[in-house]
C-alpha cells in the first residue's frame, strides 16, 4: 500500500514548478490531487502530464478558492484533506526602489493569497489534514534586493505557529 492511499490533497499553483513536482509525488503516493492554475492550456497539460488521480481547477481573481473548495466538496473522493499552498512571488527591487505596487503584489500572493486560501480550506478539513506552506531561507539569511519576498515568507512562519496553536485549541472560527 502507498502511503498516501485515501488522502486527497489541493496544490495552489499546482500546473508548474516546484508545485507540479509536488503534485507529481503525492499522486505517486497514492493520492489524489486538485490542482490549481490561472492558464487553461496549462493546467490542462499538467494534468496530462500527471495522468491519474488528478483534477485541475482554473482559478483566477473572480473565480478563486471558492471554485476549488466547492469542487473538492462535491468530488467526496477521499477522506483525509490535506493543502499544499505552492503560490509565491519574489523578484530583487533593492530598498530604495521598493514600490506599492511590488510590496503589495507580493504581499498578496505570498501572505494574503495564503491566508485566504486556508481560511476557506478550513471546512475540509479533519483532524488528519494538514496545511503545507513553502517557505523561503529568505525569510532568515537577508539576501540583497529581497526584503519583501523575505518578510512575506517570514509571515507564512507565523501564520504555521500561531496556526497549529489555534487549530489545536480547536479556535478556527
Amino acid at each position: 500500500m502507498v502511503k498516501l492511499e485515501g488522502k486527497v490533497a489541493v496544490i495552489t499553483g499546482g500546473s508548474s514548478g516546484m508545485a507540479l513536482a509536488s503534485a507529481k509525488l503525492l499522486v505517486k503516493e497514492g493520492a489524489y490531487v486538485f490542482i490549481t492554475g490561472r492558464k487553461q492550456e496549462q493546467l490542462d497539460e499538467a494534468v496530462k502530464l500527471i495522468g491519474r488521480n488528478v483534477t485541475g481547477v482554473r482559478v483566477t481573481r473572480q473565480i478563486s478558492t471558492t471554485s476549488t473548495v466547492c469542487s473538492i466538496r462535491s468530488s467526496e473522493k477521499r477522506q483525509d484533506r490535506h493543502l499544499v499552498r505552492e503560490r509565491w512571488q519574489g523578484r530583487a527591487v533593492p530598498l530604495g526602489e521598493i514600490t506599492e505596487e511590488h510590496f503589495d503584489a507580493a504581499f498578496g500572493l505570498n501572505t494574503r493569497g495564503t491566508l485566504f486560501t486556508v481560511q476557506k480550506a478550513l471546512p475540509l478539513f479533519n483532524d488528519r489534514g494538514s496545511i503545507i506552506m513553502t517557505g523561503s531561507v529568505a525569510s532568515v539569511k537577508g539576501f540583497p534586493g529581497f526584503s519583501v519576498y523575505a518578510a512575506s515568507k517570514a509571515a507564512l512562519r507565523s501564520f504555521a505557529r500561531t496556526w497549529l496553536n489555534e487549530l489545536k485549541a480547536g479556535i478556527s472560527g
